[in-house]
């Protein structure tokens, strides 16, 4: 893959990238960190892609690596103060925060799903999850966003 098609496409997937790192990191630059990363090492090892319809699926595995690396690097340290999570500006805020209160295994798949708009099977795929427990937790997962927003209201 020539460096103008990987721009392209990248540049056409940095709304899904910020979405799915924005659902997993509670800090900003946390999120732009792992967005960058991901790429920075998706343009070195571009050419281990073997198939480029895979793409899309290829990067955000990427990335997903990315915010667990930062995760564990966050468990190592010891905060000074708690960063705020605040919904941006053109987010439901109720919605949102709900969110952030489901479990990521929860979580994730529905923004894949619900929010950028994958199949159930690209959903598997992406997480390397079987597609009926996909399935299962954006059921269950519905459910507790269901039962959290009900609470707050």
């Amino acid at each position: 893959m020539t460096k103008e098609l990987f721009n392209e496409k990248v540049i056409a997937l940095l709304g899904i990238l910020h979405s799915v790192s924005y659902s997993m990191l509670p800090n900003p630059e946390d999120q732009a960190d792992a967005v960058q990363e991901c790429i920075k090492k998706a343009l070195i090892k571009r050419e281990s892609l073997r198939d480029d319809q895979f793409f899309k699926t290829w990067l955000i595995r990427i990335l997903l690596n990315e915010c667990h690396n930062i995760h564990r690097q966050k468990k190592r340290e010891v905060p000074t103060e708690e960063i705020p999570t605040v919904a941006p500006p053109s987010a439901d805020r109720d919605l949102f925060y709900a969110m952030q209160q489901l479990d990521e295994r929860f979580r994730l798949p529905i923004v894949l799903h619900h929010i950028e708009g994958y199949a159930a099977k690209e959903v598997s795929q992406i997480l390397r999850v079987p597609e009926g427990t996909i399935k299962a937790r954006l059921v269950r997962g519905r459910r507790y966003l269901q039962d959290i927003l009900n609470q707050e209201a």
